[in-house]
């Protein structure tokens, strides 16, 4: 019989087992892949923004927001940071996100590894685990190599985004049969996708915008930055940072739709006086050639397009209605949104295990007694920035401790 059995050998996995195993205690991890950690190469663009200075609350996501709280106060960013360079991640800041000095996510799985195999934690890969059951004293692991038997366990399974490296959903499937109840797991950190036809115009455009997602008209989220238009939709950081509330109304067959100002720096006012002096200092312009250095030309064209005015208009005789409408465009551009990419274009899970299931000193279970959880398998899910993975050190930690 194995004294601990973790379920997972991704980041939150990997913490709970080194934690665990320098308190003297016998782990062995499952892994369902052909090595430990294969998400963590692809965070941060292959460069592992492992946490960030700024780890304000807002940067999470969940339907029990002080369970997260309590949770990030028991092994916060700094106790991550120190953490790593102990093992020799030399950290790297960069406006708040922290990496590898190497700029190599490798090297975070790597140390991680090399931890937790010198600390005598059994690895074993390509090891599907089944079905989970407990008596009054262990429980049985059923997997596709063999039967285990624990005094206790770690579910660190991951959500569903990322399939190919390791998150397939399945420990939503274990935790329910034992017991706990599963808010519905939603694409997060994920493209948004829209049926309207004007896209094709748009496609690979770069623009610097202030996002608004309305639902059922009401405003419930705003981001701003660099957003992409696609063939398909939208994309970009700010479009990421909102995808979860869009997933959630979505699944309620809600109206979704983006109100993009695509001057953000400048209030409605600022931006009528903008536009009238660039009529004014070059009046022999056209209409496509007024917006020449201000917004991308297949952008401009889509604006015209959109106000019903011909890019060939000499711009000292637009009228102050069209001029209104043009700023209104510009300022409220709308776009509907009928989907969201699925699952392996997503960063994170949204929803997971009930956190008002598991108890947020331990991470261990109210329903099964020895039986804890860590990481995306719960209902949190975090912004772009390190966020998601200092929930994986954090949960880690504090599992593998308690344990």
């Amino acid at each position: 019989m194995k004294e601990i059995i973790i379920v997972g050998g991704g980041a939150s996995g990997l913490m709970a087992a080194i934690v665990a195993a320098r308190r003297g205690r016998s782990v062995t991890i499952l892994e369902h892949k052909d090595r430990v950690g294969r998400k963590i190469l692809a965070t941060g663009n292959g460069r592992c923004n492992y946490t960030n200075l700024y780890m304000d609350i807002s940067g999470f996501r969940s339907d029990d927001i002080d369970f997260v709280k309590r949770v990030l106060k028991k092994f916060s960013y700094g106790e991550a940071i120190e953490f790593f360079i102990d093992l020799g991640i030399y950290p790297k800041q960069i406006n708040g996100y922290v990496y590898p000095y190497s700029e190599q996510a490798s090297s975070v799985r790597d140390v991680l590894e090399l931890e937790a195999l010198h600390l005598g934690v059994e690895i074993l890969t390509n090891v599907k685990v089944n079905e989970i059951t407990k008596d009054s004293s262990h429980f049985v692991i059923k997997t596709s190599e063999k039967e285990f038997t624990s005094k206790k366990l770690i579910l660190a399974c991951g959500g569903k985004a990322y399939e190919s490296l390791g998150s397939d959903g399945s420990g939503f499937d274990l935790a329910r049969k034992l017991g706990h109840r599963i808010i519905k797991p939603l694409p997060g950190l994920v493209q948004l996708r829209s049926s309207d036809k004007f896209l094709k115009q748009v496609n690979g455009v770069r623009t610097d915008v202030r996002v608004d997602v309305l639902v059922n008209n009401d405003l419930v989220a705003s981001e701003t930055g660099q957003l992409q238009f696609t063939n398909y939709g939208v994309s970009g950081i700010p479009i990421l940072q909102i995808s979860r509330f869009v997933s959630k109304a979505l699944d309620k067959s809600m109206d979704v739709k983006l109100a993009i100002d695509l001057l953000p720096n400048e209030d409605w006012q600022d931006c009528m006086d903008l536009i009238e002096s660039r009529i004014e200092f070059c009046p022999y312009k056209t209409l496509e050639e007024l917006f020449i250095g201000l917004f991308n030309n297949k952008l401009v064209l889509c604006l015209l397009k959109r106000a019903n005015l011909s890019k060939d208009m000499e711009c000292n005789k637009l009228n102050k209605s069209n001029l209104i409408k043009l700023i209104n465009i510009i300022k409220y551009f709308e776009v509907n949104i009928n989907n969201t990419n699925p699952f392996d274009q997503a960063q994170v899970t949204v929803g997971g295990i009930d956190t008002e299931q598991v108890n947020s000193k331990t991470m261990e279970s109210k329903i099964v007694k020895d039986l804890y959880f860590t990481g995306e398998i719960l209902d949190v899910d975090g912004t772009c920035g390190g966020y998601n993975l200092q929930w994986a050190w954090s949960s880690g930690y504090l599992a593998g401790s308690s344990i």
